[in-house]
């Protein structure tokens, strides 16, 4: 029997990177996954990819009537959640002096915001017990520079953890953070050149990026019951590098 057998988790951003491939994993640990992606495309090309017991929905994490059309399908299909993985998330290096309100508002609106209501919305579904975890980063804590704006909005997610967790203690729902350090995905070739690669590969001990399998295998532990008494950690997978 899997870790997830009959569970029902949901990811948002579950279309690529470091979320597929925990969606295909918790397909594999017995769950039923639903995923939410921007691009329809890639959203059936992932479907595709994990083959059964997944359900597509398009929409935009920081977009709300695209949250309520995620949960509305995820109310009719299975009625319940076990496991959300609020994993959206976006960023790119602008520098303090360049910061426009429109980078603010794109980074901020997806990042904490679509966060903050993929939880709330999901909480009427919820299953007492359950598991959320949100994707932070170690940007959170280590300032580099020109991240600031992207870091401080993963750094919301520590916050929202503490008082969520507390918030929901009475009905045994844990509420944690994954943040990976760099890791080798598409959105990552998108936001970094080959300098900027070799720059954070140089950050981490052994040397080379983490994988999104990776990844993974956290977000299964957290996702399970092998995690019940983790709760309101912020768990950083990135090979060592914040911590020197």
């Amino acid at each position: 029997m899997g870790k997830l057998e009959g569970k029902v988790a949901v990811i948002t951003g579950g279309s690529s990177g470091m979320a597929l491939e925990s969606a295909r994993r918790f397909v594999e640990e017995g769950a039923y996954v639903f995923i939410m992606g921007r691009r329809q495309e890639q959203l059936d090309e992932a479907v595709k990819l994990i083959g059964r017991n997944v359900s597509g929905v398009r929409g935009d994490a920081a977009n709300l009537d695209d949250l309520d059309r995620l949960f509305a399908t995820v109310k009719r299909e299975k009625g319940k959640i076990d496991v959300l993985y609020a994993s959206a998330g976006w960023g790119e290096a602008v520098p303090l002096g360049e910061i426009t309100e429109q980078h603010f508002d794109a980074i901020f609106g997806l990042n904490a915001r679509g966060t903050l209501f993929a939880v709330q919305k999901a909480l009427p579904l919820f299953n007492d017990g359950g598991s959320i975890f949100m994707t932070g980063s170690v940007a959170s804590v280590k300032g580099f520079p020109g991240y600031g704006v992207y870091a401080a909005s993963k750094a919301a997610l520590r916050s929202f953890a503490r008082t969520w967790l507390n918030e929901l203690k009475g009905r045994k729902i844990r509420v944690n953070v994954l943040s990976p350090g760099p890791i080798a995905t598409p959105m990552q070739d998108q936001v970094l050149d080959e300098e900027g690669k070799q720059m954070f590969e140089s950050l981490i001990p052994r040397g080379k990026m983490g994988r999104p399998e990776e990844i993974a295998t956290v977000a299964l532990f957290l996702a399970s019951d092998d995690s019940s008494f983790v709760n309101g950690v912020d768990l950083s997978v990135d090979g060592g590098m914040s911590a020197i």
